[in-house]
């Protein structure tokens, strides 16, 4: 594909919302479910293994709602949404080739980040990661599970990210998707949706099953809770760290997405705790995941954003 073929002004499929959740007083099924599904969350908890230095301690366990879904049944829908993504893309030229500078960048960004994603979850390293550039000006970025990740062209163009910002954006996706919270979310809704079957759904998929069956288109528009947000800014900048990339561009990366803010909402923050919050948090983990990052063998090769013209 020439160069000149590939677009950046495309309307596609909307994404699913990188950096959002439901605002407060939302009435919908994942905040409006039953008083004992909230009770069985607290009690259905599942551990983390251990890691000596970072963010764990930080972390709350893996709720068991998401095991109410299959793993492998997520990973599926998510790959067949994703395929059915880049290849609406790609017959819009919306899809930019292997060989373009900015595709060279996420790649090999993302090659040094993945290695430390196993210890967050083993299933990561089966997982057939991709990276793509999507030609639309949003300022977005998501990575579904099963690690299938996209950029899209505005935020790399319109923020002009250095690369120890692609970095924090990277981690952050990764970790939602390590962090299985879409298949929580999930598991959370179809336990809602069936009710007093919660019980006997917990010893076998049943209904639960059955209901997540229809819940798979869902993955392009899933939005996370605000400690999912959160979380996944923190687990982003360990990876980011033991990446060797400097964690502190969280900080920056946020305050390039406070003046975005100033005009129009991007679809990255529309409705996720406000970016003094995020940056104010960045600041107080620093000091557990400084450490990794000045231990940590450094790119070798440097990228940089798009050119503003």
């Amino acid at each position: 594909m020439a160069r000149h073929a590939f677009r950046t002004d495309a309307d596609l499929t909307p994404a699913p919302i990188g950096i959002g959740a439901h605002g407060a007083g939302c009435r919908c099924a994942l905040h409006g479910r039953r008083a004992f599904t909230a009770g069985l969350a607290g009690a259905a908890l599942l551990p983390l293994p251990a890691l000596a230095e970072g963010v764990r301690d930080d972390v709350g366990r893996t709720s068991r709602f998401a095991q109410l879904v299959p793993a492998q049944e997520v990973e599926r829908a998510a790959a067949a949404q994703y395929q059915q993504m880049t290849r609406e893309a790609a017959q819009q030229r919306a899809l930019a080739p292997a060989t373009h500078p900015q595709v060279v960048r996420l790649r090999a960004i993302a090659q040094r980040m993945i290695p430390h994603c196993e210890p967050w979850n083993p299933r990561a390293k089966q997982w057939q990661w991709e990276v793509n550039l999507l030609g639309s000006a949003q300022i977005n970025a998501f990575c579904m599970p099963g690690g299938k990740i996209a950029f899209y062209w505005g935020i790399l163009h319109k923020l002009q990210l250095n690369d120890d910002e692609v970095a924090a954006i990277m981690g952050h996706e990764m970790a939602h998707a390590l962090r299985e919270h879409a298949r929580e979310r999930m598991g959370k809704t179809a336990a809602t949706r069936v009710g007093a079957n919660i019980v006997s759904s917990l010893l076998g998929f049943g209904a639960v099953g059955d209901t997540v069956l229809g819940m798979g288109a869902q993955l392009l528009t899933l939005k996370f809770s605000r400690d999912d947000e959160s979380e996944a800014d923190i687990v982003g900048m360990e990876l980011a760290a033991r990446a060797g990339y400097d964690p502190a561009a969280g900080i920056t990366l946020w305050e390039k997405m406070l003046v975005a803010n100033r005009n129009a909402p991007p679809e990255f923050m529309s409705t996720h705790p406000a970016g003094e919050t995020r940056i104010r948090d960045i600041q107080d983990k620093l000091p557990k995941v400084l450490p990794l990052y000045q231990r940590a063998e450094k790119p070798t090769q440097r990228f940089g954003p798009p050119p503003k013209a």
